[in-house]
């Protein structure tokens, strides 16, 4: 037989689809709740923390970016370069310092 998953009416049915001369068989799957985590945290203050709240937030929560390793400046350049060419991240020539030095501040290597 062959398998389709279907979502109906809130639940995911499991329908197995009958070869010529069987017939079909449906059972209920229940649906996982998840709870995932979410946060309204901002950066700390200080410098930079203007450029990384209106631009980082705006995909990844502060604890996100914190909980990160600490980097050297040219891993966290690499890192922010990675996220305006790769991920199309709209950040601005201006704030792009600004975010690395916060970075490397925050979260920089010795």
């Amino acid at each position: 037989m062959q398998r389709a998953v279907l979502p109906v009416l809130g639940a995911l049915c499991l329908f197995l689809l009958p070869h010529p001369g069987e017939t079909a068989a449906i059972t209920t799957l229940k649906s996982l709740k998840l709870d995932v985590p979410a946060s309204d945290a901002m950066f700390p203050a200080g410098p930079g923390s203007d450029a990384m709240n209106n631009n980082c937030l705006a995909c990844h929560s502060a604890d996100h970016v914190l909980n990160q390793p600490s980097l050297s400046r040219e891993a966290w350049q690499e890192v922010v370069n990675k996220m305006i060419t790769a991920y199309k991240a709209p950040i601005g020539p201006d704030d792009v310092k600004a975010i690395v030095d916060y970075l490397v501040r925050t979260k920089g290597t010795s």
